[in-house]
């Protein structure tokens, strides 16, 4: 080979390792929101709501608090223990989810209920005599034909209570949360949520877990069809096993 050819080479290598590289990719960024549009504009509603000095208001249910019995705001989050069902885990799911079933009433919802009344503790009980995971009075569960102390009957007794007040102020939730720790003849005399400390407190906090649990449950059903895209599309290797 020449010296020239040898040259033109040379100078092909170099032009090649001199030329231009790809810029790496940009990464892409996102962001959260930290609460829906609707959850604000209830909370800015009840915020604009003047508190009268009464601080404490008749529950059909009979409970005085809105921590329920145990005096705790719920610490088992969307990630409890329980059955599979159409809502979030929680203890008790299937039972829930059965008697949201059977009243037409949001799963998450009744979860909330159930978190903040009595942070799903069958055995609470509070001062007046409410009892049970949805802390029913014991006239209101004989009304509605259940015993409290059973975890399954106090949940469907909840259930329905809530189903009632659902039906009797239009289907708004957040009205017949009210209705459920005030009593619906506060909710209908107030025009809406009484202005009461506890009883805004209280609708808050279940609208809150309700959207909670709502989110875990969307994300737990979408997770396997996820898991399955996944597995469908992943590149598979040509040799099923490792050489090394």
């Amino acid at each position: 080979m020449s010296v020239a050819t040898v040259t033109a080479r040379v100078a092909q290598l170099q032009a090649l390792m001199a030329g231009p590289t790809a810029a790496p990719a940009p990464v892409a960024t996102t962001s959260a929101t930290s609460s829906s549009a609707s959850s604000a504009d209830f909370a800015a509603r009840l915020a604009s709501v003047t508190d009268p000095s009464a601080t404490t208001a008749a529950s059909p249910t009979g409970a005085t608090g809105t921590t329920g019995a145990t005096g705790t705001t719920g610490a088992t989050g969307a990630t409890g223990t329980g059955a599979t069902g159409t809502g979030a885990a929680t203890p008790y799911a299937a039972e829930i989810d059965a008697a949201a079933a059977k009243y037409a009433v949001d799963p998450a919802l009744l979860r909330g209920l159930i978190r903040q009344e009595s942070n799903f503790n069958p055995s609470a009980g509070s001062p007046a005599g409410a009892r049970g995971l949805t802390q029913l009075m014991p006239g209101t569960a004989a009304a509605l034909g259940v015993d409290p102390s059973v975890p399954a009957q106090a949940i469907e007794g909840g259930a329905k209570y809530l189903r009632q007040q659902l039906d009797r102020f239009g289907n708004k939730p957040e009205l017949a949360l009210a209705a459920y720790n005030a009593g619906p003849g506060a909710v209908a005399r107030y025009g809406g949520v009484p202005p009461y400390a506890e009883t805004q407190n209280y609708v808050r906090k279940v609208m809150a877990f309700a959207a909670d649990y709502r989110q875990a449950g969307a994300a737990a059903s979408v997770s396997p069809a996820a898991s399955a895209l996944t597995a469908a599309t992943a590149p598979t290797s040509a040799l099923p096993y490792s050489t090394t």
